[in-house]
């Protein structure tokens, strides 16, 4: 009896080897494996269906209407209407109806609209064309139809179905080149592997043959890990056993490159794959505006309730006496009489609810709605914000955060690729405390990059030849570079000889990619990997192989990556190279002091460092090493951890080599920007990983520090010399007693913050300390309000995150925005009130994951200054109008009450109730939240300090609203005793007959809506054709439409109480002179306010608007003359630097040069800059940048 199945099954599920629950079975090409395996037992996986859309054709009507009426005020609206359907009210349900489907059906046909896209662009995905392989042959089949064990064949450039496990490539090696753009951002390409048994399956039969199992773990949504292995079937012999990783799984999304085809089987389809799993819902962003609205809405609500209430209480009061009881002809008398006196207050009270509940706008939201649509279209549209090279302009990926722009008080932004133009460039390497620099200039010649030399000491012995050899060699085979498919040894000889510059490698990291190419400048050419054999091109024009024995790839925690290499003479070779602090604690020889020295100027002038280390390895330990790796490899439980331990223990006693520096370039216009958007009063805090020298070099090019700054450190290296809460404590004592004496005084120092990600834990962390030291967040936060500037380094993606949460929930309640590019920023994008995703060279996943992308960090100022900043003005202005115009509405109709014995009797006629939002008020205040432009986008541009002015919603805060109120009440009184006191006891016609009461009503109505539209008119600066059309076009349709409502009869009316009204009311000289005087007297009052407010105490936005006025095409920058003799260089970006008293010399170089080197050139000096001695010159393609060594190097 074979025993060895139960032996397996009883190991797995008592012994606790493994952790197999939760696990899945995939079967190759859905073959049941040999008798000698497990039974075989068919599992139902979903298919390869990927749904993204919210409705279907049956559930849109009633999930569209449950989800429109969660919001208050489509709620409210809806009772209301169903209050005027029920009992008897003044007006009639269509009022409140119509609105109300308007509102619903417009809502609801958006939103059917974009669910109508997302099922568009799910069918075309699901619908798209694969290949299967069936019966040894390729089948066309569509996407939707693929299941879990089906093996897939993919071309070049084609896009994976489904979670693929590689089986086998068109390449030799079984490695395929991948993109995965899509998925975590990363841009460059990165190298897959197939099983080396199931490589040698080429063809469409060879792979059907083959028999096999996968098991591996469920779907989970981290697209780093997979853990899983294979077991392959051969004969009747034992299983051979695989193991599966990451670099095994071709994720959905996910593109082929330089790679012929490949054979794959699917393991995760449909909603379960790791794409899919990465969907994330995000929160629902709320805009401060939104918020004012809706705190406006409730003190509206209250209003409405008081008004009903003190109308009620009122009616019951004044008829409490006999005589002014209801008339004897209301048939409903009696009745009413006869019902309880609670019930009848009651249903007057829910009477006037309803005559009074157009103070509250439910047409507000669908025009903020279609505001936030329409105006997002300007971003897009916006040529300036259009980048060139990327072909591609600014995307809004949502409309709801528009105005948000305009209200940013902190700006969390990532350095790499956001501040920098994430283009690597070598520089120079560090060898055993020697410096070696590629194009090195000396006596105004340029040495070949064959010939680069030493700048320290130009005669190597041959012991330093041998150390310059291994770090050579070591930066050829430390890496995962792939060479182009297309290139060849001899090619690639060629090309080298014939000093060709272009590139034929290929890496997922750009910095490697620099490293290799900064290696073919200094003599030592990478090849290729051919047979798992590396080969590389040395200084004399030979050929070297090493056999590639393991790998132990780079992680973020570990911080560097190692290669086991064996070279021809049998030796055994470990090298190394990663971020010094992950290196220096591990060596135990080499020139230390020299190479750290190297590696903290190098920083300092904001370069990116690299060590590099090595180690011999005896055969036993290689042996020891490699069972190690074999055993954490194919472990299916805790296999990241056994890696990381046996890396731990294999990646020691380096003798350190060297160090290498890559230059990452600032990106045009940031330093200008980030100054900009400190004049706008913004805070700008940079979170980075890299190392803190690296980052503020970074600081003070882009100005986010100046020479002036006070620089604070809260760092790992403070916190071990002194504890956190005393350096959190002196850090505050500090800055707290700046404040003070710059209270005092009229210089205030500039306080720059450094804080490193080990220190932000111990900050962020609960205080567990029995002392009652407390939570030290607050003095945190007290010590980043006191500085103009924040660089967090060394910081986990989850960190930025934190700190983006951290600012938002402080006290203030400061508006974030957080910029970056990569998918390592797209936690602290989501987190912020507004994220801005920058379409670089790291992906799109941070794009496509923001509220906003733009191409470079430069149009970030654009965004803010010009565009927020008129969002901001266009909506507020919106929302305060709306609430103004509505009170202007009901409140003469609150006034009428008191002169109709509070008998619930309308002012307004039913047409004028229902289409007075719709229709006669609606596009004006529409266009001119679209359009308007009180100051020019050059001003806003120039002046960004302009942005204080609509800062913290100044616009929305409760005295701005209280104005617009009482300014409306001031209106209403106008327009209803005007009409009543220039009327009174007067006879209006030449007859003699007397206006009625829908006279009246229509002449106040009238008064309304000129003097509302008007007040807009006068609101408006910016004047286009389209604003005259619509607001004097909209006065017009009101006059019209009011000619033809009362001057046809209608048939489809039971009665036309306005028949005639408006013609009599206009046949009425008197009439004419009302409406005139009114609305002249209505606005008067705003007039002089403004008036005397701009003479008296003129904001910053009303002197510039003056400037515009006084100066309409600007002002001519100023510029100097530049002497007779200037630097020459390829930059087309100039700056002035100070030589003297008074004296400016133009250089084509942004960085700030030294003096003594400024001097020099100035005074004509000779070509031969060697003769500056404590200055190296560094030749680049965007122009030259003389480097003084030590701290005060500017970058």
């Amino acid at each position: 009896m074979d025993f060895s199945r139960l032996r397996r099954i009883i190991t797995r599920y008592c012994v606790g080897e493994e952790n197999w629950v939760g696990n899945r079975t995939v079967h190759i090409g859905h073959k049941e494996p040999p008798s000698c395996a497990e039974a075989y037992m068919p599992q139902d996986y979903p298919d390869n269906r990927i749904v993204s859309s919210k409705y279907t054709f049956w559930n849109f009507i009633p999930k569209n209407l449950f989800e429109q009426f969660r919001r208050i005020a489509n709620f409210y609206f809806l009772v209301i209407f169903l209050i005027q359907l029920i009992i008897d009210t003044p007006t009639s349900p269509i009022t409140s109806g119509l609105p109300l489907f308007f509102v619903i059906t417009v809502t609801a046909i958006k939103q059917g609209y974009e669910d109508w896209l997302r099922h568009k662009a799910d069918c075309s995905l699901n619908e798209c064309p694969v290949d299967v392989v069936e019966q040894g042959k390729v089948v066309r089949t569509q996407s939707h139809k693929l299941r879990v064990g089906d093996i897939v064949m993919v071309r070049e450039d084609e896009t994976f179905p489904c979670d693929l496990i590689l089986l086998s490539s068109s390449r030799y090696d079984g490695t395929c080149f991948v993109t995965t753009t899509s998925l975590d951002g990363e841009s460059s390409h990165k190298t897959y592997y197939a099983v080396p048994d199931t490589m040698a399956f080429r063809t469409e039969q060879e792979v059907d043959s083959l028999h096999a199992t996968i098991e591996c773990e469920q779907p989970q949504p981290d697209l780093y890990k997979f853990v899983g292995r294979v077991d392959i079937y051969k004969d009747k012999q034992e299983p051979v056993v695989r193991t599966l990783g990451a670099e095994n799984l071709l994720l959905r999304g996910a593109t082929l490159k330089n790679t012929g085809h490949i054979y794959a089987v699917a393991v995760y389809t449909g909603m379960e794959t790791k794409m899919a799993l990465n969907y994330q819902s995000k929160s629902q962003k709320r805009s401060a505006v939104e918020k004012s609205m809706n705190a406006f809405l409730v003190v509206y609500l209250c209003i409405l309730i008081s008004k009903a209430l003190i109308n009620t209480v009122l009616k019951y009061a004044w008829q409490w006496s006999p005589d002014r009881d209801e008339p004897w002809y209301n048939h409903r008398t009696e009745i009413e009489r006869q019902r309880h006196m609670v019930i009848r207050a009651f249903t007057d009270f829910l009477a006037f609810m309803v005559l009074f509940n157009y103070i509250i706008p439910v047409s507000m939201y669908v025009t903020v709605e279609m505001q936030k649509f329409l105006g997002s279209y300007f971003i897009a549209w916006d040529e300036e914000m259009f980048d060139e090279e990327l072909g591609q302009g600014a995307q809004v990926n949502t409309s709801d955060l528009n105005e948000e722009l305009g209200q940013v008080e902190y700006v969390f932004t990532d350095k790499t690729g956001t501040l920098t133009e994430n283009n690597m460039e070598f520089i120079e390497c560090c060898v055993d405390g020697n410096v070696y620099i590629p194009h090195a200039i000396c006596n105004g010649q340029i040495l070949s990059a064959a010939s680069s030399i030493d700048m320290i000491d130009s005669s190597p012995g041959g012991y330093r030849r041998e150390y310059e050899d291994l770090f050579f060699r070591a930066l050829c085979l430390c890496h995962t570079v792939q060479v182009k498919e297309e290139e060849t040894v001899e090619s690639i000889k060629r090309g080298i000889h014939q000093g060709k510059s272009t590139s034929f490698y290929i890496s997922s990291s750009p910095d490697e990619v620099a490293l290799v190419e900064g290696m073919k400048r200094l003599g030592y050419t990478y090849l290729r990997l051919k047979d798992n054999y590396m080969e590389i091109l040395n200084k004399d024009d030979e050929i070297e192989r090493f056999e590639l024995l393991h790998v132990l790839n780079f992680d973020s925690v570990r911080r560097r990556m190692s290669v086991i290499v064996r070279s021809s003479s049998g030796e055994y070779l470990l090298f190394c190279k990663g971020a010094d602090s992950s290196i220096f604690p591990r060596v135990v020889s080499g020139k230390v002091e020299q190479v750290k020295a190297r590696v903290e100027q190098n920083a300092v002038e904001g370069l990116r460092t690299l060590c590099v280390a090595y180690r011999r390895l005896s055969e036993s330990e290689y042996l020891e090493a490699s069972h190690r790796l074999t055993e954490a490899k194919i472990a299916l439980q805790d296999r990241e951890q056994r890696l990381a331990q046996t890396y731990d223990i294999i990646e020691r006693e380096f003798v350190l080599l060297g160090a290498t520096a890559v230059e990452d370039r600032l990106q045009e216009k940031a330093a200008d920007t980030i100054e900009s958007l400190h004049k706008a009063g913004m805070k700008v805090w940079v979170l980075t990983g890299d190392k803190m020298e690296t980052a503020a070099a970074t600081c003070y090019a882009s100005k986010l520090f100046r020479r002036s700054t006070q620089i604070l450190e809260l760092t790992k290296k403070r916190t071990e010399e002194q504890s956190l809460h005393d350096v959190l404590f002196d850090l505050n004592r500090t800055v707290l007693r700046q404040r003070s004496i710059s209270g005092l005084s009229v210089d205030c120092l500039d306080f720059g913050l450094i804080i490193d990600g080990a220190t932000l834990s111990g900050v962020l962390k609960p205080s567990q300390d029995s002392a009652g030291h407390g939570n030290y967040r607050e003095i945190f936060l007290e010590i980043c309000r006191n500085c103009s500037a924040v660089l967090c380094c060394r910081m986990a993606p989850l960190q930025k995150a934190q700190i983006v949460k951290l600012i938002k929930s402080s006290k203030e309640h400061p508006i974030t925005l957080a910029i970056g590019d990569g998918a390592n920023d797209v936690s602290m994008i989501l987190e912020a009130h507004v994220g801005i995703g920058i379409m670089g060279k790291e992906g799109r996943q941070a794009a496509r994951n923001s509220d906003y992308a733009i191409p470079k960090f430069k149009h970030l100022k654009k965004m803010l200054l010009v565009h927020g900043h008129y969002y901001y003005i266009r909506i507020a202005e919106l929302v305060q109008y709306f609430f103004y115009k509505n009170v202007c509405f009901i409140f003469p109709q609150f006034l009428y009450q008191f002169f109709c014995g509070f008998s619930q009797q309308p002012l307004y006629d039913t047409a004028y109730l229902t289409l007075y939002n719709i229709s006669f008020t609606s596009l004006p205040i529409l266009l001119y939240s679209l359009v308007e432009q009180h100051i020019t986008m050059e001003t806003l541009k120039r002046e960004p300090s302009l942005y204080r002015d609509i800062a913290k919603n100044a616009l929305l805060r409760w005295p701005a609203f209280l104005y617009w109120t009482c300014l409306g009440v001031f209106d209403a009184v106008i327009f209803f005793f005007g009409a009543y006191f220039l009327f009174d006891n007067t006879t209006f016609t030449s007859n003699g007959q007397m206006f009625g009461n829908w006279t009246f009503g229509t002449l106040v109505f009238t008064v309304l809506v000129f003097t509302v539209t008007l007040k807009l008119a006068l609101d408006t600066h910016h004047w286009t054709w389209i604003n005259h059309f619509v607001i004097w076009g909209s006065l017009l349709f009101y006059v019209i439409f009011s000619l033809l409502w009362g001057g046809i009869i209608w048939p489809f009316l039971n009665y036309q109480r306005m028949y005639y009204v408006f013609m009599q009311m206009l046949s009425s000289g008197p009439a004419w002179l009302s409406i005139i005087l009114l609305i002249t007297v209505s606005l008067l009052p705003d007039v002089i306010k403004k008036v005397l407010c701009r003479a008296v105490c003129p904001t910053a936005s009303e002197n510039a608007q003056k400037h515009d006025e006084l100066f309409p095409d600007g002002v001519a920058e100023w510029s100097t003359l530049s002497f007779g003799r200037s630097c020459k260089g390829t930059s087309t970006e100039s700056s002035r630097l100070n030589l003297g008293a008074g004296e400016k010399l133009p250089v084509l170089r942004s960085d700030h040069l030294p003096h003594k080197l400024l001097a020099h050139l100035a005074d004509g000096a000779a070509a031969d800059l060697c003769s500056l001695s404590s200055y190296m010159l560094r030749l680049s393609g965007a122009g030259f940048a003389y480097y003084a060594p030590g701290p005060e190097t500017s970058v």
